[in-house]
């Protein structure tokens, strides 16, 4: 009978469950359930998707270990007695942009590169700890504890109470601001800067070590150290260094498997540790496939007509450009900023051309991402589009001349729950690297002479109006 491992994805928008063969990684069963909306959500509703998704995949009885992937940065605060404070502000909550510019102005840049890889921005968690300081003083007194989403599932998934026994991994923490990929240490005179006193941090594990055993139902599966949702998916994709990851998602994001941290002061790329002793330079963007549900929503088509009438224009779309700022913007830092359509005429008012600069607009702006991590010493090969977005015909079909690489595409799946589940097999096993999943299916959209022509011609025409927009009122 073969061995089983489960894998996790809670995600901002829902939780999934993969129940894998631990030899394969074949999956066996599966079960999702919903999140609520918002950017600021109470944990409760995480454990109870998670419970639900858990039962619809067929329970964990069975299961030899498990793993949670998780959305990073979300702020999870706790008091003596372990319960939660507040409701967790998520990674896309911008209300903490200015104590995040605070915090960059009594440091300095340079400084919070060189300390934790990363210059604070609003989704960080020690931004989001000042304004809990600045803005709700009583609950920021409070806190005894700090955790990160997959680190109070995987508490709750071990029955654990004892603030003590929180854990988790180097790939989530390193998202954090107060823990260095470089030393691999806390720096708890940055949580003190932040929130104005010390508290119980998780412990760091190794990728490959346990944080203890499941109690939950009647399974006693060893729990792996879990990891940020990110570093999850470069696991269940088997990415190498040479290897971009494109994931378009409620976020977009680039990143890429390194053996060197990365410490980018102009704060575009953050410095983040991975899930298997290496590191993951990345960028993030707030706006991805939220930007083509607007698009579709405005032309009122929906998603396959989107792509349709994106492949009608022409590469450059005769000089459209959209700028895909609409929910403010974290890379570059322009949390307040709105989106804008540039190179308006009468020759580019049609469906096909707004489609098709929405779809560029989109990918560009992640091209920019990629930029900044290759200036950081990221060597890019081959790009794998990964997420909800990557299901569009136009994206995939357009991407290679807005990236000038050939792009692969795997077979639809769950990324980040495979990672979490091929992490809890390399738990499970005791070796020292994971096991080798095989990952068929993959479609390959070459960059043809055409598109490798228009690459410079796109980015230096999304370059002059991208910072041509406005701030909101």
């Amino acid at each position: 009978m073969a061995t089983l491992v489960a894998g996790i994805d809670s995600s901002t928008q829902s939780c999934k469950v993969l129940i894998c063969d631990a030899e394969t990684g074949a999956i066996v069963r599966e079960g999702r359930a919903k999140h609520p909306d918002g950017t600021q959500v109470d944990p409760a509703h995480w454990w109870s998707a998670l419970q639900e998704a858990i039962d619809a995949a067929g329970g964990l009885d069975d299961v030899a270990a498990v793993s949670v992937g998780g959305q990073q940065h979300g702020m999870v605060v706790l008091d003596s007695a372990g319960e939660v404070i507040r409701p967790a502000m998520l990674w896309n909550d911008t209300s903490s942009a200015d104590a995040a510019a605070t915090l960059v102005e009594e440091l300095g840049a340079q400084a919070w590169a060189e300390a934790v890889g990363t210059v604070p921005v609003a989704s960080l968690t020690v931004a989001k700890l000042r304004w809990l300081a600045d803005h709700e003083p009583q609950n920021a007194a409070r806190v005894a504890a700090v955790c990160l989403p997959h680190d109070w599932l995987s508490w709750k998934l071990a029955g654990a109470t004892d603030l003590e026994a929180l854990f988790t991994d180097r790939s989530d923490v390193s998202g954090t601001g107060y823990w260095s990929p470089a030393t691999g240490d806390y720096r708890r005179d940055l949580v003190q800067q932040a929130l104005g006193h010390d508290v119980v941090l998780p412990r760091v594990l190794a990728p490959n070590e346990s944080g203890g055993a499941l109690a939950y139902g009647n399974s006693t599966a060893v729990i792996g150290p879990g990891a940020g949702d990110n570093a999850a998916a470069a696991l269940g994709l088997g990415m190498t260094p040479g290897d971009v990851a494109v994931s378009i998602g409620t976020s977009g994001v680039v990143s890429a498997i390194s053996q060197n941290v990365a410490a980018d002061s102009s704060g575009s790329v953050a410095g983040f540790a991975d899930a298997t002793g290496e590191f993951l330079p990345l960028a993030v963007t707030l706006n991805a496939a939220r930007v083509l549900d607007a698009a579709a929503k405005m032309l009122r088509v929906d998603h396959a007509r989107l792509a349709e009438l994106a492949l009608e224009a022409p590469r450059g779309c005769d000089g459209l450009v959209l700028v895909p700022y609409l929910e403010g913007e974290r890379t570059p830092n322009k949390p307040h900023s709105t989106g804008a359509v540039h190179g308006l005429t009468l020759q580019t008012s049609t469906p096909a051309h707004f489609a098709r600069a929405a779809v560029e607009g989109m990918l560009l702006a992640l091209a920019d991402g990629l930029d900044a991590m290759v200036a950081e010493g990221t060597v890019a090969q081959r790009i794998s589009l990964i997420g909800g977005g990557s299901k569009s015909e136009a994206v995939r079909r357009i991407a290679p001349s807005v990236f000038g690489l050939d792009i692969v595409v795997p077979r639809e799946g769950e990324y980040v729950a495979l990672g979490a589940a091929r992490q809890a097999a390399w738990v499970l096993s005791g070796e020292d690297q994971p096991p080798v999943w095989p990952l068929d299916g993959t479609q390959i959209y070459a960059a043809t002479d055409e598109d490798l022509a228009a690459t410079e011609v796109l980015r230096k025409q999304y370059a002059r109006a991208r910072d041509l927009t406005l701030d909101r009122p």
